[in-house]
């Protein structure tokens, strides 16, 4: 088990380019097995669940070719042709040990599905954040007419006919549920209504995906898409968006250590309300062109609602501010002025990080396992290093974010967790100015 040594304390400053989407990587890659012809994907992330996922598709009969020549700091290139897949392997004790230890495996039922009429997956993995159900995804696919069953930890889904479309009203507005529903009903007989679709932007660049395939999809970018299906999908060419939660995860940091910090590239019409809420908690953030510029700040000051009321940031659906960014928001509050309260509304254990920082001497009281208040200190009394261990993904790098702003060396273990979600973190980190050491 690695863990990362940090000394804080340190300025950063320069440019960084954030990696390409981890959530909308782990859907688009799925959907190269709707077809058996080459799909070129650009701007790929580096970081382990992705490569996981690209392990599991060459165990399937995935042939997979990196461009190496397209390699940079920010990405990488694969041909993908899923021409010669074997589904024997559904069946094999390797192919349910690789898809059981990743969350993003259930992604691979909707196209399985649309082309084979079968898939099967084990109860997936990922972030222990607290419960993670999977009824959205499963009860959509009955609408299309497949059978789902679960036996010795696995969901197996069969089509006995071809699917047929049909008009659903999502349960909830699941964005993995939404882009496995409507991996399945591209080439399903008909057309397949979705109502209340998650429209965060994964999905709508999985969506203009499959449209460059050959997919019918009205409605891209809403919570009611049409689709129309088709009798194949052909090759495409796609690039990935850069990940709007390391974007986030910069401009928190950069406010934390006190940095001038330029994220090249941010693609900022797709980032929602994230730049907003980060200035509501006080911190500048400039637009330059595609660029967003923070500036090295000594205080920071959160708003307070027009009637005086104390400032809530709370997680909610797109175009909502997105859950990964929460446990960042509640860090970056620790320093500033004022207090807010931090309403995690979708998972009962994401807040449980905060004990961590509360050693480190910040002010955070924990009302219930969804929403903690956060007195900032200003400034007044640093963080202080200490030891911890990651959570998960985004607590993990809240944890990371902390260490880099407090006093003295700090060291955290259980990093695999970070490395799942952000590209090379300590060698970035490190061109920027940072003292962090992976041990």
């Amino acid at each position: 088990m690695a863990s990362f040594e940090i000394t804080g304390g340190r300025r950063l400053k320069g440019e960084i380019v954030p990696q390409g989407a981890k959530n909308e990587a782990l859907q688009v890659l799925c959907a190269v097995l709707l077809t058996g012809e080459k799909v070129r994907i650009e701007h790929v992330p580096d970081i382990r669940d992705v490569n996981k996922l690209i392990d599991l598709l060459k165990l399937l009969g995935v042939s997979v070719r990196e461009d190496r020549s397209a390699l940079c700091e920010s990405g990488r290139a694969f041909e993908f042709q899923a021409d010669q897949v074997n589904l024997d392997v559904l069946a094999s004790p390797d192919y349910r040990e690789q898809a059981g230890t990743l969350r993003g495996s259930i992604m691979l039922v909707g196209p399985l599905l649309a082309r084979f009429g079968q898939a099967v997956v084990p109860q997936p993995g990922g972030d222990k954040i607290g419960r993670r159900r999977l009824d959205t995804h499963f009860i959509g696919m009955e609408r299309l007419g497949a059978e789902v069953g679960y036996k010795r930890g696995a969901y197996m889904v069969k089509a006995k006919k071809q699917l047929k479309g049909c008009y659903m009203l999502l349960d909830e507005a699941s964005v993995t549920g939404t882009a496995n529903i409507v991996m399945a009903a591209v080439m399903a007989k008909g057309t397949t209504t979705i109502m209340n679709a998650a429209c965060e932007p994964y999905v709508y660049q999985l969506c203009t995906m499959l449209n460059s395939m050959g997919a019918k999809i009205s409605g891209v970018g809403s919570n009611l898409l049409t689709i129309r299906g088709v009798k194949e999908l052909h090759g495409c060419t796609h690039r990935m968006l850069p990940d709007m939660i390391e974007v986030g995860s910069f401009i928190g940091m950069a406010a934390m250590t006190q940095s001038d910090l330029t994220i090249k590239n941010a693609q900022v019409q797709h980032l929602g309300l994230i730049p907003q809420v980060f200035r509501r908690l006080g911190i500048e953030v400039w637009q330059k062109g595609d660029d967003l510029y923070v500036p090295a700040q000594e205080h920071y000051e959160i708003e307070r609602f027009m009637d005086g009321s104390i400032m809530t940031v709370a997680d909610a659906p797109w175009p909502g501010f997105t859950p990964d960014l929460i446990s960042i928001a509640l860090v970056v509050a620790t320093q500033a002025k004022g207090s807010v309260l931090i309403h995690q509304k979708m998972f009962e254990s994401r807040l449980f990080f905060v004990d961590k920082l509360i050693d480190m001497g910040a002010q955070i009281i924990l009302c219930d396992p969804h929403r903690a208040t956060v007195i900032g200190l200003d400034r007044e009394h640093k963080l202080r290093g200490v030891r911890m261990a990651s959570p998960d993904i985004r607590a993990g790098v809240a944890l990371l974010i902390a260490a880099l702003s407090a006093e003295g060396k700090s060291r955290i273990d259980n990093i695999e967790q970070i490395d799942r979600g952000y590209q090379h973190i300590d060698e970035r980190l490190r061109k920027l100015g940072a003292d962090i050491r992976r041990i």
